[in-house]
């Protein structure tokens, strides 16, 4: 578990997650209301029904939660049943997108809310799985047979979760030797290739048309922070601040350079491009750009208290002028950080925010992409949220929002039913638990 503070004046500190499908017992009422608020989600009653099933099957303690296992412990679950629920009865996946927004807005939300962007990797067996390929999964950190979604987290003073997602279908999968495979796992027709960052900045654009979730920052790795489309999306939400990593050969001009349009005539054809005036303003990397940083420059600063105390990186900020293709792009600031020590390593990021920032939020922006990381190893290893055997298209983006509901869940129970009290086990409540069958039971 990561600190519940990240540095002493932060903008705001996160409370911890300290429940898990163990302390939900006695609660079967409380999640019998929360799933109510998306029956309407559903055609019928038989797959409201194997909605309840599915993530009591996710908050039980089963060590694998897929789909037999879980239909198995319920009494009188099919596993038939859960099969097609998850991947061939219709849902109205918008709405239940839109109600548990609102339930998030209604709970965790806060004006200075953060969206975080980060994907994650599912190791798969086999090539019938929709999206699987020889890819980088993170999770292992090297390339393996595997899927990949991209996701958007929320965070605030009131806890975090996960809020989208999107699965990345490599380019491979667009070829038409996979026509076949896409049929056969149900692809929407009117699906394009898109990178990852191209489906982080489609869920940055759809949840801020939306408007129910209310935020301020918006963070992502360089992944994002390499990719002109995103940039572009988070420059279009206007007022929000955003601290994105970026790559450490991201070149950059520490002064703006003149450019001029420069003609010249090809087969009898005039073309004209902008080029740099001085060609001897050649752009440096922003790790020369680090390196070349006076130590009058650079500021210690503590971003969390870990086991052993304090952990600290100094900090250095920089305004400097982004090269693409060859010619000056957007101005923004250049946030490094950097290790304590002999020899040190360095990490980047630029932000579109304002002259005036503190330094001190770009250094508290830096440490909140903790918040996502730790979506997913709460989801993955309390929720099954990696142990789905599903092969369609639908089937995943369905299991995917089933963790999503059910790690809220739980943080609906720490927010509005009780808080662990000191050495107690489970969660304590002046209300009175669900009477008959409990979580724990099933």
């Amino acid at each position: 578990m990561l600190p519940a503070c990240r540095t002493a004046d932060d903008e705001f500190a996160m409370p911890p997650f300290d429940l898990t499908p163990g302390d939900v017992a006695g609660f079967t009422d409380e999640l019998q209301e929360f799933q109510g608020l998306f029956h309407d989600c559903f055609p019928r009653s038989e797959p409201r029904a194997h909605f309840f099933d599915y993530m009591v099957g996710q908050l039980s303690p089963l060590a694998r939660k897929s789909i037999e296992p879980m239909a198995l412990r319920v009494p009188g679950g099919s596993v038939r049943g859960l099969q097609r629920f998850l991947s061939e009865v219709p849902w109205d996946e918008e709405h239940m997108r839109w109600t548990y927004h609102q339930l998030v807005a209604e709970e965790m939300g806060e004006p200075d809310g953060v969206l975080m962007f980060d994907e994650t990797g599912f190791v798969k067996k086999g090539t019938d799985s929709v999206g699987v390929a020889r890819q980088y999964c993170g999770p292992l950190g090297k390339v393996e047979n595997c899927q990949v979604g991209v996701f958007a987290g929320y965070a605030s003073r009131k806890g975090y979760a996960l809020v989208d997602k999107r699965l990345f279908l490599p380019e491979g999968w667009w070829t038409d030797a996979y026509a076949a495979r896409r049929t056969k796992c149900h692809v929407p027709a009117e699906r394009t290739f898109q990178s990852k960052p191209q489906l982080a900045a489609a869920m940055l654009e759809a949840m801020t048309h939306e408007g129910l979730l209310p935020f301020k920052y918006i963070v992502a790795d360089c992944l994002y922070g390499n990719s002109p489309t995103f940039l572009d999306a988070v420059d279009a939400c206007g007022g929000r601040t955003a601290l994105v990593a970026v790559p450490s050969e991201t070149r950059c001009w520490l002064q703006c350079p003149q450019t001029e349009a420069k003609s010249s005539t090809y087969k009898g054809e005039t073309r004209a491009k902008r080029v740099v005036v001085a060609p001897d303003s050649a752009p440096s990397t922003v790790a020369t750009v680090a390196t070349s940083l006076p130590a009058s420059r650079w500021y210690r600063r503590k971003v969390s208290e870990g086991t052993k105390g304090p952990i600290a990186y100094a900090f250095a900020r920089q305004r400097v002028t982004l090269c693409k293709e060859g010619l000056p792009d957007r101005t923004v600031w250049l946030v490094i950080k950097r290790t304590l020590g002999a020899e040190p390593s360095y990490a980047f990021a630029i932000s579109h925010a304002p002259a005036s920032t503190p330094l001190s939020t770009l250094v508290w922006l830096s440490g909140l992409r903790w918040a996502v990381e730790q979506c997913f190893e709460e989801g993955k290893t309390e929720l099954g949220m990696a142990h789905y055997e599903v092969r369609k298209y639908a089937g995943w983006h369905h299991h995917m929002l089933m963790t999503m509901l059910a790690h809220f869940f739980l943080w609906h129970l720490k927010i509005h039913v009780g808080k662990k009290s000191p050495g107690a086990h489970g969660v304590t409540s002046a209300a009175t638990p669900g009477s008959g069958l409990t979580l724990a039971d099933v």
